[in-house]
């Protein structure tokens, strides 16, 4: 479970952890992220869930 891991990084870190967490995914693992940034995560995710407000509005 992360909350804005790549929040206040510069691009190439962001890169590394989402790169990280695609590795754990790929061993398995479910990673849950929440961000403000859909648009670095549309072309990696798996599944996304869009919540607003506490409700989901997309998924």
């Amino acid at each position: 479970l992360a909350d804005e891991p790549t929040g206040n990084l510069d691009p190439e870190v962001s890169l590394e952890i989402l790169e990280l967490f695609e590795k754990m995914n790929q061993q398995g693992k479910t990673v849950i992220m929440a961000t403000h940034s859909l648009e670095m995560l549309r072309a990696r995710d798996h599944r996304l869930l869009i919540l607003n407000r506490g409700r989901m509005v997309q998924s």
